[in-house]
């Protein structure tokens, strides 16, 4: 069974740091790639981040490039999102998924999380 478990949200002040753990289970994490998305009230879902597992390569949305980092520790099967100099616009419910293949924020992925809670006050 795959699974995608979302941890490391909560309140931080704009300007802060966060970073958010997906713990992946349940498939070949070498041959997924792992996305993070976000998602505010009365929004759609946006693509924030994404990595391939097989070769490290990864992609940005222009609102986060210079302020998040995304890594991934296969050995752990395990990809962390860093989010430095937060703003109030980063407030939103953010999922990791995953899907086979390379990394890209304009396919739809198979498998999501349940999803953590991020709230940056201003």
């Amino acid at each position: 069974e795959v699974q995608l478990v979302e941890s490391g949200g909560g309140l931080v002040q704009a300007g802060g740091s966060l970073r958010l753990s997906c713990a992946a289970s349940g498939f070949t994490f070498d041959d997924y790639a792992i996305g993070w998305f976000r998602q505010a009230p009365g929004k759609e879902r946006e693509g924030v981040s994404c990595i391939s597992s097989s070769d490290g390569s990864t992609y940005y949305a222009d609102s986060v490039k210079g302020r998040f980092t995304i890594s991934s520790d296969n050995a752990k099967n395990t990809v962390y999102l860093q989010m430095n100099s937060l703003k109030p616009e980063d407030t939103a419910v953010y999922y990791c998924a995953a899907d086979p293949g390379s990394c890209s924020l304009r396919k739809w992925y198979d498998y999501w999380g349940q999803g953590t809670q991020v709230t940056v006050s201003s």
